[in-house]
């Protein structure tokens, strides 16, 4: 898979420069796919259809929160802050995830936007108890510059899931740290020319599960979603930007595709473990019969 999200990722780079309409469809998209999602793992119950019309129409939807609106507003401005933020090869820094915290927790908590918590906190469902908040200042800058240094050189995918998962260990405020921590590990995919990696709503519940196990040292589950987060983005940014012509479809179609050896449970299960090249959209995975191919070939 790994091998396969490089591949996608030279595609890529090889359409570069984009062209600029196309791309800013594309980001505009995104930023409120990933402001629904990114919202709605935190409790947030504003739709994706909501979401858009709070954001493009201006207006407020009844009988949901001003809370919930303020979170839309403020995810979405961290989102432009970020893009504008990062060039090439950026290195993160403390202050980087300082003022996105202060950006999402804008006028929800502006006593402590932008800062680190400063007593202990216990997150329900978790398996781990955050450290003593005297010590986040210096993990926030150890990790920090781990990052940048990278010993272990892993893949910019990997790095993103490992800070993360680091992150939310930390837990360094009281509110927004999900919120914040996905919005920081794709500094690292955005400095690297990725584009930005999703955590869908519908993987709430694996997601929660791969960073409990991760705190195990079960590393597998989380490391499998961010890089079929990271492989959705770069399937639907290729086949926007003119880089795949495949035909992509539900596994419930492409199962009754004439020659096609699998079954829709058995492609399910090749999607879910990234077997083969697949993303999902709701509830619903799609692939192409290219992928299925590519995978018996190998």
């Amino acid at each position: 898979m790994r091998n396969r999200l490089l591949a996608k990722k030279q595609q890529l780079d090889e359409l570069r420069p984009f062209p600029t309409s196309a791309l800013q469809r594309l980001k505009d998209d995104f930023a409120i796919e990933w402001t629904y999602n990114s919202n709605s793992i935190e409790g947030n119950t504003l739709s994706l259809r909501e979401t858009r019309v709070v954001l493009q129409d201006g207006l407020t939807i009844g009988g949901k929160s001003l809370r919930e609106h303020f979170e839309t507003h403020n995810h979405h401005k961290a989102i432009a802050w970020l893009e504008e933020l990062v060039k090439p090869n950026h290195k993160l820094l403390s202050r980087d995830i300082l003022h996105l915290h202060a950006m999402v927790m804008q006028s929800i908590d502006d006593e402590f936007k932008g800062r680190f918590r400063n007593g202990r906190v216990r997150i329900t469902g978790a398996n781990f108890i955050p450290p003593n908040p005297l010590k986040i200042a210096e993990l926030i800058d150890e990790l920090v510059q781990w990052v940048n240094q990278n010993p272990q050189n892993l893949d910019p995918i990997g790095l993103a899931a490992v800070f993360h998962h680091r992150f939310v260990w930390i837990h360094p405020f009281f509110d927004g740290n999900g919120r914040t921590a996905r919005l920081a590990m794709n500094i690292i995919l955005l400095s690297k020319g990725y584009p930005p990696a999703i955590i869908l709503k519908v993987d709430r519940a694996k997601y929660y599960e791969s960073l409990n196990l991760a705190n195990t040292g079960k590393w597998d589950k989380l490391m499998l979603l961010m890089a079929q987060a990271a492989e959705r983005s770069l399937d639907i940014y290729l086949s926007s930007l003119g880089g795949n012509n495949e035909d992509f479809l539900p596994l419930s179609e492409l199962a009754k595709e004439p020659r096609m050896p699998y079954g829709q449970e058995y492609l399910s299960l090749m999607a879910r473990q990234g077997k083969i090249e697949a993303f999902k959209e709701g509830r619903v995975w799609y692939s192409s019969k290219e992928a299925v191919h590519r995978y018996l070939n190998t």
